[in-house]
This record gives C-alpha cells, structure tokens and sequence, in this order.
C-alpha cells in the first residue's frame, strides 16, 4: 500500500525497509451517548468536533479525552493538525521549521480542546498509559481519537456494537488529498542490514513476516490492517471499522517527517504539547505566542548540522 510504503525512507528515494503492519487513527464514538445527547451522526469537521464534545460533557463526563503527558500521542495529533493547515514542521530540505504560522495554529487548535473548547478534563494532562482508551471504554468519554483501537476496547469489556468508528475530522469535513489528510503513517517496518552475518536468512524471514498468511495472523492479532493489498482481501479485514481505517490509508494518511531527526523531533514537539496541556490543565492561558515558545524551544532542542 501506497501509504506504508510512504513511510520507509526518504522522499523519492527507494524504500530502506518492507511494511510490516500499518495503523490509521479513527474516530471512535458511544452510540448510546451519542443518542442520549441528541447527536445524529458523527461529527466530519473539528467544528462539529466540539459541538458534539460540549454536548456530552456533562454529569461527570467529557467530549473526549487525551493522552496528554504520552509526547508521541501528542506529536501523532500535531503533525495530523499541521498537514490540515497545509503547514509542516520540516522545510522541503529537511531542516526544522516548527514555528510557522501552520505549525503554531495546528497545535494551538488541539491543546485548545482542552484549553478553550473544554471538552476534555484537565486530568488528562497527565495521561500517558493508555488511560484515555480506559475511559472511552468505561462510557467516561464520548469520543476518542486512536490507531487501530478496536482490539483494545475489546480487552476493557467493550461490545463492538457499543461503539461507531467514523474518519478523524478534517477542517473541511471532507477526507481526501494535500491538506485534508487525517490520519499519520509511522511506519511498522523490517529492514536488513547490509553487513548482516546471515542475509539469505533475513531475507528470508522478511518474505515470510509478509507473506499472505503471515499478515492475516499478525493484524487480526493486533487489529491493525496488513500493508500487503492481498492479504487486505481477506473477509477478517473487511469489517465495517476496517473498511474506516483502509480508506483512511488508501486515500488521507501521510507518513510522519522521513528526515533523520524524525526520533528528536517527536520528542521535543511531543514535550512542548505535553507542557501546553500542564498550562491548560492548570488554568494558564494558551495563546498563539506561548505556543510559539513552546515550539520555538522545541526548535532549539534539535541537533545542529
């Protein structure tokens, strides 16, 4: 799949390793919360977003929730956030770019949820162990924004049919090419070494992690989608909450920053996210220049050529 591949090494350059299993964030929504607030359908754009989040936060329950202390969840939703805004946190040469005018709006916008829209607790700062997948499950929350999260719900008690799975918002409401991307590829890959003592066997090992059979095993394992088109063919892949997630593939997901800081990067622009939620969760103001700050100390935090 285009997608996967997209994620195995720099941009026009042949792939440096094979796809293994790839994920999509999707929108997970409660049906029966959705119903009981009046909510007809799930919301397509961040607008409608935090209309149906302020519904349901009530009573002791909230719109949606976050991990905001886990850095990697936080850099997943900016860089989705920024891909929106037609903005990137790299320039076409690689180098860090983290404070444009994009980049800023995109991480405003997702702290906001917090901050602003209030559609998320302020515990939710510290979140960073899965507790948000916890909370959806238990019918603490309405919404949640996940890779692949249906295995997991399943593990907490969840029925498949207590929940929907709908596309990630866009600012559009309508998924597709360039900006209107809602999902981010990470990349889940084998490579091979070069200089490896045993490179038959390697190969080898390669070829049969991604043959058909072994990719049918492994994402039904993992409830993720096999990047290999024949083995998506099969009926166990074809599920209503799959058929979400490989549109969302095939059509509206980019691979995360292939640069060689790409691992620095998520944990500086992760750690700047997580210290905007403390800020929010603590009542302090976010606002475009904080932002920047944050972004801007993020940006100094990267090697220097």
């Amino acid at each position: 799949v285009d997608s996967a591949l997209g994620s195995t090494g720099a941009e026009g350059q042949p792939p440096a390793a094979v796809p293994l299993y790839s994920m999509a964030y999707a929108l997970y929504y409660n049906k029966q919360m959705f119903a009981d607030a009046g909510i007809d359908a799930p919301p397509a754009t961040w607008d409608e977003f935090v209309a149906a989040g302020k519904k349901l936060s009530k009573d002791g329950k909230w719109g949606t929730a976050m991990e905001g202390s886990n850095p990697s969840e936080n850099v997943h939703h900016a860089y989705v956030f920024a891909k929106q805004h037609g903005a990137d946190f790299f320039t076409p040469d690689g180098k860090p770019d983290f404070t444009n005018d994009g980049a800023v709006t995109a991480v405003k916008q997702y702290v906001d949820l917090m901050a602003k829209d209030k559609i998320i607790a302020p515990g939710n700062a510290e979140y960073a162990q899965n507790q948000s997948v916890s909370d959806f499950a238990k019918g603490r929350t309405g919404m949640l924004l996940w890779q692949s999260a249906s295995a997991n719900l399943t593990s907490q008690g969840m029925s498949e049919d207590a929940y929907g799975i709908a596309p990630v918002p866009v600012q559009s409401g309508t998924p597709g090419a360039g900006t209107q991307v809602n999902s981010m590829v990470a990349g889940i890959n084998l490579a091979v070494f070069k200089n490896t003592d045993n490179l038959d066997g390697a190969t080898e090992f390669v070829k049969f992690m991604t043959s058909d059979t072994e990719q049918k095993i492994l994402n039904t394992a993992y409830s993720s989608i096999p990047p290999v088109k024949a083995a998506q063919a099969d009926p166990a892949f074809n599920t209503p909450a799959n058929a979400v997630l490989k549109d969302t593939l095939a059509k509206s997901a980019v691979a995360l920053p292939q640069v060689p800081d790409e691992s620095q990067f998520e944990t500086a622009v992760g750690t700047a996210v997580k210290e905007l939620f403390a800020d929010a969760a603590a009542g302090r103001p976010v606002t475009t220049d904080s932002v920047k700050a944050a972004l801007t100390k993020a940006q100094q935090q990267m090697p220097t050529k």
